[in-house]
């Protein structure tokens, strides 16, 4: 892992919804720039494998299997953390199931509320349960996930669009009140090549092309070398001065993958 720029050494790293898609990704990215990681995700299995992989490269990270919408669960993982490394330094909220093809005038209460348990209050439970360390450490960051499918208003998922709307909302807020205590709080909007993408491309090969022609820079994003880095530098101290910002890291599009 030292062909990576260390430029998380020494900070402590909690990544949510590392079992898989972008979340596994950037936590492999900030264990390789240096970071001491804690991970958490619905499925252990998934969790141990990106463990037993990280640690293979000489990096630092244990898991915390569990239900970011279960506030007690977030403060075991909270705790792990600071038990293990001492410290927090950088929440990562990636966490968030899904809801699509839910036609709006159809929609439940337990359509919205679905993605809302696990993507907004996931994110506000591991904010305040991080908040007190990362203020005794002197500052932090913490990076929210949102979505283009909320910018632009896709068909389908007016739940999904909502739940990330509200965190970028929250994440606004928590910028200026946080401010004072050196803790930076920003949002980013990624599109990257996921699992699900794949799966998607592969029974339908011509959407690769598709969908490269719908980015501006004429790709599509990769997990880790797009997505994970341009994290991992909004987490570093090169970007100290950068809080409530809302970041698309899509290419120069807004389509959902």
């Amino acid at each position: 892992m030292t062909d990576q720029p260390q430029t998380l050494a020494g900070k402590v790293a909690i990544i949510t919804g590392a079992s898989y898609g972008l979340g596994r990704d950037t936590a492999k990215v900030f264990a390789a720039r240096g970071a001491q990681v804690l991970v958490t995700g619905r499925t252990a299995a998934n969790l141990e494998s990106l463990r037993d992989e990280i640690r293979a490269a000489g990096g630092q990270i244990e898991i915390a299997p569990g239900d970011v919408g279960i506030k007690e669960d977030v403060e075991r993982a909270v705790q792990l953390a600071v038990d293990t490394y001492g410290g927090i330094d950088i929440l990562v909220n990636n966490a968030q199931s899904l809801s699509a093809d839910e036609a709006l005038l159809t929609l439940t209460d337990e359509q919205v509320l679905y993605p809302m348990r696990n993507g907004l209050f996931g994110s506000i439970y591991f904010m305040q349960a991080c908040y007190p360390h990362m203020k005794a450490r002197g500052g932090g960051a913490v990076i929210n996930y949102g979505s283009g499918a909320a910018q632009t208003g896709i068909a389908g998922f007016a739940a999904y669009a909502m739940a990330k709307e509200a965190i970028r909302g929250l994440t606004r807020v928590a910028a200026t009140e946080w401010g004072p205590d050196n803790i930076r709080v920003n949002i980013v909007l990624p599109s990257g090549l996921t699992e699900g993408t794949r799966v998607h491309i592969d029974a339908h090969p011509e959407m690769l092309v598709q969908l490269a022609n719908s980015v501006p820079l004429g790709r599509i994003g990769d997990p880790a070398l797009d997505i994970g880095a341009a994290v991992a530098a909004l987490a570093s101290d090169d970007m100290q001065f950068l809080t409530g910002a809302t970041i698309n890291l899509d290419g120069g599009s807004n389509y959902i993958n």
